[in-house]
């Protein structure tokens, strides 16, 4: 039923939206296509724009490792895999299909629902708990983001629930001392070099659950002999750390040589002065909360967004005593201690790698969202196991022990009470923090949360409405993610079958000197015949002393998100 759900939710308004810039890498390089093909410099045609986007009978998983080394700095996996799924499914326009292209993200996306099942059970033997965080799973707004996005974060999240399986499994055999069996050695050194394949941050998930085990081997070492951590199934354990390093070292070259690496990830190096920095901690605290719940926060009506988010804060501080209570209530429980310490021990570890990396190595990996699929689902099993406690009503925890019952009421007495913050508590509660979770699923699907960083769609349409004379629309180009800025204009124009041939495009390309630019566009102006329209879009270069000659725009004009643009009116002499 949860799988039904979910992938329904997946697939739900799977088009509507537009593709964006990292959607836009995805689709090319997975038609094993090359940015480097777009003609910079002088002006285009949009067709000439979208070739990348048009499937070559005879690119093959060759062509898709040798762009994608070349060009971008991610690892092949998904790329392969993506490339021999978009062939099963006919072009658009001659364009390769949206639809194919997001849907192996939402069927990955999908099949995380009963791979958390199993990952909740075998943490804590409990169906309960499995279909609870399967639910959860299913309408998490932050999973169904991921999902319907034609990116690799769905695959990775499949690994990550793999890896952390491998954990709990070998953390049982460290509790009673017992040999860890071959086949899990192997499967999860297997497991870790399919995640770093596919995402390089998936070593963040490996991180974290190293620094869990040394813990463990830690209060191994201070209640025994040194010598037992050489014992099984310690040796096993080396040498699946040994395996999984040689398996991220081989990718260690192939990042290094790529000279793209530096120039995709500025975005998240950029410095900060003043208030900057708390940003980090506020984006991450939104980051964790989307993971549950999401209301209509974008929406375009104010009064939607502030009832909004009167709500979400209203509900967060009802339903948060309720979560923690829960995890007191498992962490007291001898047989659910210790996995719900491990897999507290990786959610806290993963949170602190990327405060490391924010604010000591200058990398703000908290600007991206989408980076803590490294934990999420971590998250997800915890809250299962919290809602699992609070699904049982104080009748049925009665039956349990009389060392239970002392401690279930010592918990009943304590601040932390959901009743101090609301009748709603037991079965009613779960039902009511689901149905939350569905709406915010709808919400993400509709996208009024999570709302694409670029809206082509809407600039798109701004430019049919405001140029009544041919249009160029000229940018700055440094990187691919640029071309695909002005690839999304260009799509939704051939989508739409609108003033197609009536648009030209300019990618001035800008290395070290801005002026490159300037110069660029500057002896474009001088051949195209006038009149025209200049749209400069996200511009990021000095002026050419041609568009002085054009007539600046007055015209109030509305904010298009991920475009910031201005327009000039180039008149006939």
């Amino acid at each position: 039923m949860w799988l039904i759900i979910g992938i329904s939710l997946r697939l739900a308004n799977l088009t509507a939206k537009p593709p964006w810039t990292d959607e836009f890498s995805t689709l090319v390089f997975s038609l094993g296509n090359s940015f480097l093909e777009v003609p910079l410099d002088q002006a285009i045609a949009p067709d000439i724009l979208l070739q990348p986007l048009q499937p070559q009978p005879a690119a093959n998983i060759r062509d898709v490792w040798a762009h994608l080394s070349h060009e971008t700095n991610h690892p092949p996996l998904y790329f392969v895999l993506a490339h021999w799924w978009m062939q099963l499914f006919p072009t658009q326009e001659s364009l390769v299909s949206l639809w194919g292209a997001r849907s192996l993200a939402a069927i990955f996306g999908a099949a995380s629902i009963p791979a958390i099942y199993t990952l909740s059970w075998l943490s804590f033997r409990s169906r309960l708990v499995g279909h609870l965080a399967a639910a959860m799973m299913a309408v998490s707004p932050y999973g169904i983001f991921l999902a319907q996005e034609a990116r690799h974060y769905t695959l990775a999240i499949l690994w990550v629930i793999a890896s952390l399986g491998c954990l709990v499994i070998t953390t049982r055999h460290i509790k009673n001392r017992t040999q860890l069996p071959i086949w899990v050695a192997i499967s999860w050194v297997g497991i870790n070099a399919l995640g770093i394949a596919t995402h390089y941050f998936f070593a963040l998930t490996l991180c974290a659950e190293a620094l869990v085990l040394i813990v463990l081997a830690w209060q191994h070492q201070a209640g025994a002999k040194f010598s037992l951590l050489f014992s099984h199934p310690w040796r096993r354990l080396y040498a699946v750390a040994v395996g999984t390093f040689v398996a991220g070292a081989v990718w260690l070259p192939i990042f290094l040589h790529n000279s793209y690496g530096s120039k995709l990830t500025d975005w998240i190096q950029q410095p900060r002065v003043g208030f900057a920095w708390l940003s980090p901690i506020f984006q991450a605290f939104a980051a964790w909360i989307t993971m549950i719940y999401l209301l209509p926060v974008e929406a375009p009506q104010l009064v939607i967004v502030i009832a909004s988010g009167l709500v979400m804060l209203m509900f967060l501080i009802w339903a948060a005593p309720i979560l923690v209570r829960g995890l007191k209530f498992q962490l007291q429980q001898s047989e659910n201690r210790l996995m719900t310490q491990v897999l507290a021990g990786v959610v806290v570890g993963a949170i602190a790698l990327f405060f490391i990396f924010t604010y000591f190595l200058g990398i703000d990996l908290t600007r991206g969202a989408r980076y803590n699929f490294v934990y999420f689902p971590a998250v997800i099993v915890l809250l299962g196991a919290s809602l699992a406690v609070c699904w049982h009503s104080p009748k049925k925890l009665m039956k349990r022990t009389s060392e239970e019952i002392a401690k279930w009421r010592e918990i009943r007495k304590s601040k932390i009470d959901p009743r101090n913050f609301g009748r709603i508590t037991g079965k009613k509660a779960v039902i009511l923090i689901w149905l939350m979770g569905f709406f915010s699923a709808v919400t993400v699907i509709c996208n009024l949360g999570y709302q694409k960083y670029y809206r082509p769609d809407l600039f798109a349409q701004l430019i049919q409405q405001t140029s009544q004379v041919p249009v160029l629309i000229a940018t700055t180009q440094i990187t691919h993610v640029h071309i695909g800025e002005m690839m999304g204009v260009a799509r939704e124009f051939k989508m739409q079958n609108s003033r197609f041939s009536d648009i030209l495009f300019l990618l001035a390309h800008q290395d070290q000197d801005p002026n490159t630019s300037t110069i660029a566009l500057a002896n474009n102006l001088k051949t195209l015949p006038r009149p025209f329209d200049l749209w400069l879009v996200n511009f990021h270069a000095p002026i050419a002393e041609e568009v002085k000659e054009c007539v600046a725009n007055t015209q109030s004009l509305p904010l298009v998100n991920g475009y910031d643009y201005k327009l000039f009116h180039c008149k006939k002499d």
